[in-house]
């Protein structure tokens, strides 16, 4: 039997796009008959899982989702986790990274890592005191140092590999998006999940799903719900997700005067309130220009959703060719008013 090593940074409790991808791989493989073992941060007393190893670390002052593990412990526990595996697969940039590719050195077997982060765009919302020509130059050298360091890159669409070769990336890439559970979309009950909060069947609602952070553009959808009212004066924005921006983007509202049309959810669970959260929805809506993949796109159209969203970076794989969504411009009051081009395909007006 195959064994591969994926070591992370990030995993399930914390939901964000590296945990799902590692979650679906880990389940295919499993189903080709690879056993996967992960090595992932400790945030808590999560119980024991079957095949998860995790090591403890610490709370990061300015991301307090996030947990940064211990340096030598994901040294020492990879490198034992790593004997008798035949691949490393490296999900993250940070500790996991030296992690993993110390314990595939010293076990002579191939380490690879997929590029889930564009950090060019992403470093500059974490390190304020730094210029932001300066940390996305800083953020390319990273990338390119890391990449080169590894025996073949994965990346989740064509963007993400040209913007990897613009950088100067030498090791082999290779191209592999990340799917989704096409029935666990499918079969949410949105009637039920309306009715739980306490919202009107009738009314027409956005959805957006994603970490609410700065890099998630959702400042951009708060500016296009303001447009959106001048047709839809009742429409309703859900945002499920937490994450640093969640206050500014509260009194962001506050000063659009759009407070008590926004929802904020916080995370819902994956298996269960999720689809149902899909299913309440009559349009998904995904303003982020900083996707290597857009996970929750493909999310929203399993759950047979119209989506609208900007066509940036790695979304536009997604929305190329795909039906049921629209591309309006990079402009709010473009994206608000975009029901006037097609008022079927986003409020049920």
């Amino acid at each position: 039997m195959t064994r591969v090593l994926m070591v992370s940074d990030v995993y399930f409790p914390r939901v964000n796009g590296v945990s799902s991808s590692m979650e679906t791989f880990r389940r295919s493989l499993a189903e080709e008959g690879v056993e996967v073992r992960l090595l992932v941060p400790r945030y808590g007393d999560e119980s024991d899982e079957p095949g998860v190893v995790r090591v403890a670390g610490r709370r990061l002052p300015n991301d307090p989702e996030d947990r940064l593990a211990s340096w030598r412990g994901m040294h020492r526990v990879a490198r034992a986790e790593a004997a008798g595996c035949d691949l490393v697969h490296v999900q993250t940039p940070f500790v996991a990274h030296y992690a993993g590719v110390a314990a595939a050195r010293h076990h002579g077997v191939p380490v690879l890592s997929t590029y889930h982060t564009l950090f060019e765009e992403y470093l500059q919302y974490y390190v304020p005191f730094l210029p932001a020509a300066w940390s996305r130059a800083l953020a390319r050298r990273f990338s390119r140092d890391q990449c080169n360091a590894v025996d073949t890159v994965v990346v989740p669409s064509s963007a993400m590999a040209d913007r990897l070769v613009g950088y100067g990336v030498t090791s082999p890439l290779r191209i592999l998006p990340t799917g989704v559970p096409l029935d666990r979309f499918a079969q949410g009950d949105g009637v039920a999940f309306r009715a739980s909060r306490g919202i009107d069947p009738a009314r027409p609602l956005a959805l957006c799903v994603g970490r609410v952070a700065h890099e998630k553009n959702i400042g951009f959808l708060l500016e296009a719900l303001v447009h959106a009212h001048r047709r839809c004066p009742d429409a309703l924005l859900l945002i499920t997700g937490e994450g640093p921006a969640m206050a500014d983007l509260k009194r962001r509202a506050e000063g659009l005067r759009i407070a008590g049309s926004v929802r904020f959810l916080g995370y819902l669970d994956r298996m269960r309130e999720l689809p149902d959260c899909y299913a309440a929805a009559d349009v998904f809506v995904f303003a982020s220009r900083t996707e290597t993949q857009g996970l929750v796109l493909l999310e929203a159209m399993a759950a047979g959703l119209p989506v609208i969203a900007l066509s940036v970076m790695g979304t536009a794989d997604i929305l190329r060719n795909a039906g049921g969504a629209l591309v309006p411009p990079d402009e709010p009051a473009a994206f608000g008013d975009v029901s006037r081009v097609h008022p079927a395909c986003v409020f049920r007006l």
